[in-house]
C-alpha cells in the first residue's frame, strides 16, 4: 500500500483514498481495457467494496486472547477483553495494557483487508473504534442509505465479538480447578480453559525484543560511554536468559496476524528453575543424522508421515497441510537436537575422531569459534546452514523411501529442504546475533 497523504478531507475521502489504493495494486500489472482489469474495477466501487467487506468481515476475529497460539489445530472460542475493566492487581496480565494496545486478529488471512481498512485512524480514532460506538460520522460516510450504513457497522463491529458458543477443544489445555472442600467430589471443580494473552504478549515482545533494547540508541549510548571510561545517566537495560518460543513454524500466519508479524517468535523470560539433569548427551562424531534419528520423537514423526504418504492421500490443501505440519514438527526436533549439542564443552569437533563435514562442524559446535579464529572466518564466509539443510533434505527423502514402495526424487528433496533452510537461515541469524551480543557484553565487564 502507497503511503497515505494525510490528511484527509474527511471520513469518506479516507475510505475511498483506501479502496482506490487496494484497487491501484490489484491492476498494477493489467492493461485498462483487459477484462480482469474491467471486473477489479466493479469490485472496487467504494459501495460494492463495503458491502462485501461487511460480509467478509464474518471470517475475522479481533481478540486479546487466542486458542490457536495453545495449539495450532485447536478449534474454539477466542476472546476480545478490553483491559480497563479487567481487576487490577499486583501481578502483570492483560490489565496492563495501555488504552493504544493492539489487538490481535484470528480467521481467514484472505480477509485481513477487512482488519487492514477497520485500523485506519480518523482524529486518532480507528474505524473500528467508531463502529464500536456506532458514530454517527461514521454512519454518515460509509452510505447515504442509512440503512444500509448501519448493517454494514454492525457487521464490522461483530469483528470482535465470539463466534458461535463458548467452548474449548481436545486440543486446548484445561484445568480442574478445585473451588470447593472436597477434592474428591467432581462437583467441587471448575473447568477452566485458559487462553493465550495473545496482545499482551505483543507488547512484551516490543519491549524485551534485542533489537528494542540491546541495539537501542539508550544502550548504544551507554556502552560508549562504559568503552570511553565517560559518565552515563539512565542505567543500561538487559534481558539475560531470554528464550524464544517458535509459533507455527513455516505458517506463522496460521496462529495469528501478530504472530505473523513477529515470524512466529515469542519472547519468555527467564524464571531460572532447579538446574535440570539432563540424559547424557553423545556428541556425534560422524553422520549426524544417525544420531539424530535415534530420538524418539524423530522416528515416530518419521514413521507417521511415512504411513500418512504410503496411503496415497487426495492431493488437496488438507493432504498439503498434514504434510507440512509433520515437516515442521521434524524441523522442530532438529533445532532441539541442534540445541543439545550446543550444551556439549566448545571444541569438541577438534578431536582426532571427529569425522564431521566442516559445514556440519559450523553446524554444531560454533563455540569453538570463539576460541579459534581461522574456525570463526572459515564459518563466517560458509553457508552452512544451506548445505546443513540439503543433506537434512537428501536424509528425509532417504528415511522415507526405506523398505518402502515411496520413490522419492528432487521435486520432494526441494520441498523438504525449503522448509528446513527457512528455519535454519532464522537460526543461523539469531545464532550469530547472540554471540555477537556475549562478545559486547564480555568486552563491557573488562572494561567494567
Amino acid at each position: 500500500m502507497s503511503a497515505d497523504p494525510q490528511p484527509h478531507r474527511s471520513i469518506r475521502d479516507m475510505i475511498e483514498w483506501f479502496i482506490h489504493d487496494r484497487f491501484a495494486t490489484k491492476v498494477e500489472k493489467l492493461a485498462t481495457g483487459d477484462p480482469s482489469y474491467l471486473e477489479l474495477q466493479q469490485q472496487f466501487e467504494p459501495e460494492t467494496w463495503l458491502a462485501n467487506a461487511a460480509h467478509r468481515v464474518s471470517q475475522l476475529q479481533v481478540v486479546t486472547h487466542s486458542l490457536k497460539a495453545i495449539h495450532p489445530d485447536a478449534k474454539g472460542t477466542n476472546l476480545y477483553v478490553e483491559p480497563g475493566p479487567l481487576v487490577q492487581n499486583g501481578l502483570v496480565g492483560s490489565h496492563c495494557l495501555p488504552a493504544d494496545f493492539q489487538g490481535d486478529v484470528v480467521g481467514n488471512a484472505a480477509a485481513l483487508d477487512v482488519y487492514k481498512f477497520l485500523k485506519l485512524e480518523w482524529q486518532g480514532r480507528s474505524l473500528l473504534g467508531l463502529a464500536l460506538d456506532f458514530d454517527e460520522v461514521l454512519i454518515d460516510a460509509l452510505s447515504q442509505d442509512r440503512e444500509k450504513a448501519k448493517s454494514w457497522m454492525r457487521a464490522f463491529a461483530s469483528i470482535t465479538e465470539p463466534k458461535g458458543k463458548p467452548s474449548s477443544h481436545v486440543r486446548g489445555k484445561q484445568i480442574y480447578w478445585l473451588v470447593g472442600d472436597d477434592p474428591t467430589d467432581n462437583e467441587s471443580y471448575h473447568l477452566l480453559a485458559p487462553l493465550y494473552a495473545t496482545a499482551l504478549t505483543h507488547r512484551f515482545y516490543a519491549q524485551v525484543s534485542p533489537n528494542a533494547w540491546f541495539f537501542g540508541d539508550h544502550n548504544k549510548a551507554a556502552r560508549k560511554a562504559l568503552k570511553d571510561k565517560a559518565p552515563f545517566e539512565g542505567g543500561y537495560i538487559s534481558y539475560p536468559n531470554l528464550a524464544a518460543q517458535k509459533m507455527g513454524g513455516t505458517k506463522p500466519q496460521n496462529i495469528s496476524q501478530l504472530n505473523s508479524e513477529r515470524g512466529g517468535q515469542n519472547y519468555l523470560l527467564a524464571s531460572l528453575p532447579p538446574n535440570w539433569e539432563s540424559r547424557e548427551i553423545y556428541a556425534p562424531m560422524r553422520e549426524p543424522f544417525r544420531a539424530f534419528k535415534r530420538r524418539p520423537a524423530v522416528r515416530k514423526i518419521v514413521d507417521e508421515l511415512k504411513r500418512f504418504l504410503e496411503v496415497g492421500p487426495a492431493k488437496n490443501m488438507h493432504t498439503r497441510d498434514l504434510r507440512d505440519d509433520l515437516t515442521v514438527m521434524l524441523v522442530d526436533e532438529l533445532m532441539l537436537f541442534t540445541f543439545d549439542i550446543h550444551s556439549l564443552t566448545p571444541g569438541w569437533t577438534t578431536d582426532e575422531k571427529c569425522q564431521l563435514a566442516p559445514e556440519e562442524q559450523y553446524w554444531l559446535d560454533p563455540g569453538r569459534a570463539d576460541e579459534d579464529g581461522e574456525f570463526a572466518e572459515a564459518r563466517r564466509r560458509s553457508d552452512w546452514h544451506a548445505a546443513v539443510s540439503s543433506r537434512a533434505a537428501i536424509w528425509l527423502n532417504r528415511e522415507l523411501g526405506h523398505k518402502s514402495r515411496l520413490h522419492f526424487g528432487d521435486a520432494e528433496h526441494h520441498r523438504w529442504e525449503r522448509q528446513f533452510e527457512g528455519v535454519m537461515t532464522e537460526f543461523r541469524r539469531q545464532l550469530n546475533d547472540l554471540q555477537d551480543a556475549l562478545r559486547d557484553e564480555e568486552d563491557m565487564e573488562a572494561l567494567a
